[in-house]
């Protein structure tokens, strides 16, 4: 396919937010009642923690936010200029501006809604052993409204789309943004992709999970989403492969195509399940020395993932794919990664 036929092919809608990234201690894990690998929205009691991480730790600045971060690795994988695009909510400020410029500079063409009043949206990435915790606090990302989506400049970026990824956080800020994407994508055969992304959501936010569970062609996930959406669900096991099975055969809106469910675990083999079957495939091995932190590995997979199919490649391929880009971002801090991948 000529690289002009990958124009603005993958289409992402989710929350922007600046990673404020530390390695911290027990303690202060603790004090803000903060458990790793799991990721939460703020309350008010995690307010103070962001200054007292900037003071105490050495904290770097990382443009994230779980969907902008699989965006943009699919687009350092394809590295074919505005394959990708990108919508959500900042700030009018300097942190906004500098999330502005580092997703540019990646190659996705940014369509941002930008907030007058609300700051651009922060992350606390707490790091204990490679172990992170995500504590958002999403202020200007909130505020992202559906009128932004249809103007005709916005809209046309999803006219001109083939495939869609939302992360399952953007539920709980524009539900209306993802009914007109998941049924522009149901009525033009498009492929519509979610992620459970945190056991907040699949627990809080069930009933507009599950609206949109009918347009999802593929649902990603990781083992711990996975046994929280059964629990929620009243499935009564903990068996991942046994979960992802019965998460592809849940109602779907179209018959076009059958949703794929493909849940990582870590270290351990990446699950997929379609066709009421299952396949599991190993990940790269990585010895702990290596482990930077598991900031951004769960996107990296799904930017990996998306990245090849895209081009129509084999559920095998987009895996191996997901994989050589989690394994990448596991050694570096937050979801970065060099210049040029190195995967064929």
């Amino acid at each position: 396919m000529a690289s002009s036929n990958y124009d603005g092919i993958l289409l992402g809608m989710g929350n922007p937010l600046l990673d404020i990234s530390a390695v911290v201690d027990d303690e202060f894990l603790t004090k803000y009642d903060i458990k790793l690998n799991n990721a939460i929205l703020a309350e008010d009691k995690h307010l103070p923690m962001y200054d007292e991480m900037s003071s105490k730790f050495n904290v770097e600045y990382i443009a994230g936010g779980a969907t902008q971060n699989s965006i943009k690795v699919a687009q350092w994988m394809l590295q074919i200029p505005g394959a990708t695009s990108y919508m959500g909510s900042i700030g009018k400020d300097k942190y906004g501006e500098a999330m502005k410029k580092d997703a540019t500079a990646a190659g996705v063409n940014v369509h941002y809604y930008e907030d007058e009043s609300a700051p651009t949206g922060t992350c606390g990435v707490c790091v204990v052993g490679g172990e992170r915790s995500l504590i958002a606090n999403l202020s200007a990302a909130n505020c992202y409204k559906v009128d932004h989506l249809k103007k005709p400049e916005n809209w046309a970026l999803v006219e001109k789309a083939k495939f869609y990824y939302i992360a399952g956080f953007f539920l709980t800020v524009s539900p209306e943004s993802i009914q007109l994407v998941s049924e522009h994508a149901a009525a033009n055969n498009k492929v519509f992709t979610m992620n459970l992304s945190a056991p907040f959501i699949c627990e809080f936010f069930k009933d507009v999970q599950e609206k949109f569970l009918p347009y999802m062609d593929f649902v990603f996930g990781n083992e711990t989403e996975a046994r929280t959406f059964s629990r929620v669900h009243g499935w009564e096991t903990e068996d991942v492969e046994q979960i992802a099975i019965k998460i592809s055969q849940l109602p779907k809106a179209t018959g076009t195509y059958k949703r794929t469910t493909v849940i990582t675990q870590g270290a351990d083999p990446v699950v997929v399940a379609e066709d009421g079957k299952v396949k599991k495939y190993p990940v790269i091995p990585l010895p702990k020395e290596k482990l930077v932190d598991t900031n951004g590995a769960g996107d990296a997979f799904v930017g990996g993932f998306m990245s090849q199919l895209v081009k129509g490649k084999t559920i095998e391929e987009c895996v191996k794919a997901g994989c050589y880009a989690s394994n990448v971002v596991i050694q570096r801090s937050g979801c970065t990664y060099p210049e040029k991948p190195d995967f064929n």
